[in-house]
């Protein structure tokens, strides 16, 4: 299965402070906030939502396809990701902006506050998805991520018009698009993804009941941090999939990334829903036991240890073949 994933390719900073944002918010002032966080450590590591998801399913045995745009500071990262088994042949590189940074301060709580520049992200417009698909000898599914709003409208009209079908993952974009925008990336998706407060953001700039956003897509998959991922589609059963549990939590930075590499890396070896969504949820856990959305590596007798102490033996004897043959 060729998957390509076009979505924001990024340099984060990420920063650890030592306390809780909430202890800080005061509820009478929210009106005037204006504070400084001064943090303990700052760890800068590559990432970006397509390049993280692209990561993880060539670490899965899989050969993606990063469709993006990126500064010409992007060499060495481009190195590593070829290096992976990831296709960066449709990246354009431009020839006067840098690459996006994505800047994070995560508290004692995992909470997180974080701003994003997008940099060169903003010539992902002009990237051809036909060509991309014909350069690929073509293409089975395109997950479209957080990206330059125009790029992912673009990209959405463009895979429907091939007859691809589409992932959308709209994710931190949302509250920049409007209504015409956010309904033109729901629409007619086979996979919707969005963590719990996006299900509800997605219903308010789309405007749409979640039994409307359903009627229109294949499966919704909402991620739920601590609580697992849920599963839905219209008319059908709501499948409830819980997380596996982290002994040594991190950094939740790219956690929601390697979900969604997991759980397509196991849609793309055939396997169920629920055994796909397990696959993902334990890569979600291996990177949330690591510093930066990328510095985890799945092991596979490791994970499949990982599963069958979430799942039970049946989860981990379904998935340790697809693992066996992908890593």
């Amino acid at each position: 299965m060729r998957i390509a994933v076009a979505g924001s390719i990024a340099t984060d900073h990420l920063m650890q402070f030592p306390g809780r944002f909430t202890d800080l918010l005061l509820g009478d002032s929210l009106a005037h906030v204006s504070l400084s966080f001064l943090v303990d450590r700052l760890e800068v590591r590559r990432g970006g939502v397509a390049a993280n998801i692209c990561l993880g399913l060539a670490r899965l045995g899989l050969r993606p396809v990063l469709v993006g745009a990126v500064g010409a500071d992007f060499a060495e990262y481009d190195r590593m990701l070829r290096e992976e088994g990831v296709d960066t042949s449709a990246v354009r590189v431009s020839e006067s902006l840098h690459t996006a940074r994505f800047l994070c301060t995560t508290d004692t709580a995992q909470n997180q506050i974080a701003s994003f520049y997008a940099g060169a992200m903003a010539e992902a417009r002009y990237v051809d998805l036909a060509e991309v698909r014909r350069a690929a000898g073509g293409l089975d599914l395109v997950l479209v991520g957080a990206d330059d709003p125009q790029a992912m409208v673009r990209h959405t009209a463009a895979a429907h018009a091939l007859g691809v079908p589409v992932a959308a993952d709209p994710s931190q974009q949302l509250a920049r698009l409007d209504t015409e925008q956010a309904r033109l990336l729901v629409d007619g998706a086979r996979w919707l993804f969005t963590n719990a407060y996006e299900a509800a953001l997605l219903q308010e700039r789309t405007g749409w009941s979640e039994e409307e956003v359903l009627r229109r897509v294949g499966t919704w998959i909402v991620t739920r941090g601590a609580d697992g991922v849920r599963l839905h589609g219209a008319g059908g059963p709501v499948l409830d999939v819980p997380a596996v549990p982290s002994q040594a939590p991190a950094d939740p930075t790219g956690v929601g990334d390697a979900f969604r590499a997991g759980f397509l890396a196991g849609v793309a070896r055939e396997l169920p829903r629920e055994r796909a969504a397990q696959l993902g949820c334990a890569l979600a856990t291996l990177a949330l036991e690591s510093v930066g959305p990328q510095d985890y590596k799945p092991v596979p007798a490791a994970l499949c240890a990982l599963i069958e102490s979430a799942y039970g033996r049946a989860a981990a004897g379904a998935i340790e073949p697809v693992l066996a043959g992908a890593l």
